[in-house]
């Protein structure tokens, strides 16, 4: 090795030693600056700021969000539909018709109710007498299905849904179908 490649070899090294030396300067300096009461408090500044944006989201942002909750219980002497209708959305929803039917498997219907409201307010629910459905007498032993269908007035237009679920396998099964969401 000559003399030449080891003062290069030794230059970088001390280079490296300077530069490891300085950052740890700075590590220390900055470390003086950080203090508990410090880091407590910019915790809460940063948990202040995501409880705004989720409150921003959720109340401010103008949004429509409607669904329906089915409850489905079978029995020895027929079948019982509850249901609840949500209004989760931030403005208020008019013109609503809400029909469940109930069909067996050849789709004729065994029962049906209808429901209409004539507005709902935000962040509000419906559940009631009007939207219950009794079915006396239809085996238990047989599968059926049940038809949501839901049309309203949104602040944008008009909200057209229908869903349905396959019943019968269990004595009791709940169902939740949300609408899509639409903002502003």
């Amino acid at each position: 090795m000559g003399l030449l490649e080891k003062f290069k070899r030794d230059s970088d090294q001390d280079l490296e030693e300077e530069i490891a030396y300085d950052l740890l300067d700075k590590l220390e300096a900055t470390g003086d600056k950080i203090s508990p009461k410090r880091v407590v408090f910019a915790s809460f500044v940063a948990a202040s700021l995501l409880l705004i944006t989720i409150f921003t989201l959720v109340i401010a942002v103008p949004y429509d969000r409607v669904s329906v909750d089915i409850v489905y219980r079978q029995g020895g002497s027929g079948h019982v539909i509850l249901a609840q209708l949500d209004n989760h959305g931030s403005r208020e929803i008019t013109d609503i018709s809400l029909t469940i039917r109930f069909t067996d498997a050849e789709g004729s219907e065994l029962g049906r109710t209808d429901f209409l409201l004539d507005s709902m307010g935000a962040h509000s629910f419906y559940a009631g007498d009007n939207l219950e459905l009794i079915i006396n007498g239809a085996s238990v032993w047989e599968d059926y299905t049940i038809e949501t269908l839901l049309e309203y007035n949104y602040y944008n237009g008009r909200g057209d849904e229908r869903w349905t679920h396959d019943v019968g396998n269990w004595t009791m099964e709940l169902f939740t179908d949300r609408a899509q969401i639409k903002i502003f």
